[in-house]
């Protein structure tokens, strides 16, 4: 009989539980009402990122994350503004308030999730290189390429740059501020090859077909593609959460993937 006073009594006990940690049960979204309020959905990518983010021959962004975004952006009722910026300045440019999300093939680990709230995956790939050498394409495990007479190159603060400093450290790392200075690097006999995501590596290959460019047969590492939203902001979080699950279940993120990442035809359209 006296039941439902107990839950309401245990219900009361925990509100004021959370009230006294500083949980609110009204909280409010920043970005969302900035999103509303502006009519704009601001999304941070490097622009230099195939399958994921690249620009095209005529100058316009293409790739798996433009088309999301886009779709993303759609369902806001708000106008996409993609905002470029070097990848490893994207992180910086979420949490000054610059964007109000960012997508460009983000690696989801836990040192980002530190300070980065993360939604996804959207997509998986996983660490390979791109390399001249037929020797190193023929590589099965890191302790290959952990050699002091290696100079392995990586994208400046990405989770690449991450792996060889960590799982190489024998080799000698160079940074770069993006794919196609690696590539020219490669290319000129600078490096020894370029540490990044598998997707990125494969499709070097075909771009560039005869300067004799290879990659690994499998990746050496595989890793989750999200994207990366603020901190703060459970809200905005739990919106991107449910549009994300709701592409997935309704095909059109599968969808996307088999154009961008199984279809090799668009690479036509890259400079």
């Amino acid at each position: 009989m006296h039941r439902p006073r107990s839950r309401f009594l245990a219900l009361a006990a925990l509100a004021m539980l959370l009230a006294s940690q500083g949980v609110s049960f009204a909280q409010n979204s920043p970005t969302l009402d900035r999103v509303v309020e502006s009519g704009k959905l601001r999304v941070g990518m490097s622009g230099n990122q195939p399958p994921f983010n690249a620009k095209s021959r005529s100058g316009e962004l293409i790739g798996l994350e433009v088309d999301f975004a886009r779709a993303l952006a759609g369902s806001m009722g708000a106008e996409l503004d993609i905002v470029t910026r070097p990848f490893g300045e994207l992180l910086a440019a979420l949490h000054a308030g610059e964007v109000d999300l960012v997508m460009s093939g983000m690696t989801i680990n836990a040192e980002r999730a530190r300070t980065t709230a993360f939604v996804g995956p959207y997509a998986m790939a996983g660490k390979s290189i791109l390399t001249k050498s037929t020797t190193l394409a023929a590589a099965v495990t890191i302790a290959d390429l952990n050699k002091a007479e290696l100079k392995l190159a990586a994208l400046e603060n990405s989770t690449s740059q991450v792996f060889v400093e960590r799982q190489m450290p024998m080799a000698q790392l160079v940074k770069i501020q993006d794919y196609d200075d690696g590539v020219e690097k490669l290319i000129a006999g600078e490096i020894d090859a370029l540490v990044a995501d598998r997707p990125i590596c494969v499709l070097s290959v075909v771009r560039v077909p005869n300067k004799n460019l290879a990659t690994t047969t499998q990746p050496l590492t595989i890793e989750p593609i999200g994207m990366a939203a603020p901190a703060n902001d459970p809200l905005f979080v739990s919106l991107l959460q449910n549009y994300v699950a709701t592409f997935e279940g309704i095909g059109a993120l599968e969808k996307l993937r088999k154009k961008w990442m199984e279809d090799s035809s668009w690479i036509a359209a890259l400079p």
